[in-house]
């Protein structure tokens, strides 16, 4: 699942487990995510014309669609999630004139602010958060993005920080371990930029390491051919979409994330759980969650020889990763705990509905 998905998951079974009635309402096949839910014992309903691509007859059909569920249902309160279903929903809420709070995971515009397609999802957002009662936004970045284009109201905006449910003992890793496994966990997309950590990689190749990348997306086939036809191939495993990544974290030693766009993406609070370093792009919220220098590194988006300077640091110091992987861990305790998340959630959550 994604992050928005498994966020979604989370929330919900974290609000019937308090004594809540929770309906989740999304389209395609889930992600995964209706799986989940199931096993969790979590009403939700399928959106037939709920689809990922624009496509203005299918989404005034979802428009309609989502409005009859939401007049059947009566909930108190409309949460809505991720680009295209936090459009639709909200406009299908104010319709019906019930309260609704959107979680924004990753402005659209974010890092297009100067393009025609960045403009479009800046009008749509406008029109979006018009609808909304308040608007969550899971990192500072994302929020000071907002304010500073003046797309929502800064008094309709509120920070709360992605959260994760704990693991268990053995899902926390060894850092220390030799030789070092390094895994990244990202959809294999043009935001991700696998193609700069394959060039800091190249410069790394008389040292023992082996690299598992999590994921799947259409640039897949992409790299893996650039793999082949490089010093790198037999370091580098392909797993494809895995339903056992706590497992693959805690049998690794460095966490990467190359990305050139992100939110606050969970992948990284993920590693902190296990108690891995996490390298990462300096970009959205990571360094909200990443503390350069204590954690893990932080790099320049697209610099492969910065990229290339810090893995390299830490595939020669096992103790480095070990007490970095520490503090990350500790981090994620104090900051970034499910129960902080959901407590700050419920708090708005209650407030909106009660006006």
């Amino acid at each position: 699942m994604g992050g928005a998905q498994s966020h979604v998951r989370d929330l919900a079974v974290a609000l019937k487990e308090q004594g809540e009635q929770v309906t989740v309402l999304a389209g395609g096949n889930g992600g995964g995510l209706f799986e989940a839910l199931d096993r969790q014992q979590v009403d939700w309903r399928l959106l037939k014309n709920l689809v990922h691509p624009l496509n203005p007859v299918k989404d005034l059909q979802a428009f309609c669609e989502i409005k009859d569920l939401l007049r059947k249902l009566a909930p108190d309160l409309v949460t809505t999630h991720s680009n295209k279903a936090g459009f639709v929903g909200r406009l299908a809420a104010k319709a019906l004139k019930i309260p609704v709070i959107h979680t924004s995971h990753g402005f659209l515009f974010g890092g297009r602010e100067h393009s025609f397609s960045g403009y479009c999802y800046r009008f749509a957002e406008k029109i979006a958060s018009g609808a909304a009662d308040r608007v969550i936004c899971v990192a500072e970045s994302e929020c000071e993005l907002a304010k500073r284009l003046k797309v929502i109201k800064p008094e309709k905006l509120k920070i709360v920080h992605n959260g994760l449910p704990d693991v268990e003992l053995k899902s926390l890793a060894s850092a220390d371990r030799e030789p070092p496994i390094l895994i990244s966990v990202a959809r294999f997309s043009k935001p991700k930029d696998h193609y700069t950590l394959l060039q800091a990689l190249i410069g790394l190749t008389e040292y023992r390491w082996r690299l598992d990348l999590v994921g799947d997306g259409p640039k897949q086939k992409l790299i893996e051919k650039l793999v082949r036809n490089c010093s790198l191939a037999g370091k580098i495993n392909f797993l494809g979409t895995r339903s056992d990544v706590p497992g693959l974290l805690a049998q690794s030693s460095i966490f990467i994330l190359s990305s050139r766009r992100e939110g606050f993406p969970l992948s990284i609070l993920e590693a902190m759980r296990a108690g891995l370093p996490v390298i990462a792009t300096d970009v959205g919220g990571i360094s909200e969650a990443l503390i350069d220098g204590e954690t893990g590194f932080l790099v320049p988006a697209g610099d492969y020889s910065a990229l290339r300077k810090r893995i390299c640091a830490l595939i020669e110091d096992p103790i480095l990763r070990k007490q970095m992987g520490a503090k990350g861990r500790e981090r994620f305790l104090q900051y970034f705990s499910l129960q902080t998340m959901v407590e700050k959630t419920w708090q708005l959550y209650r407030e909106v509905a009660k006006q």
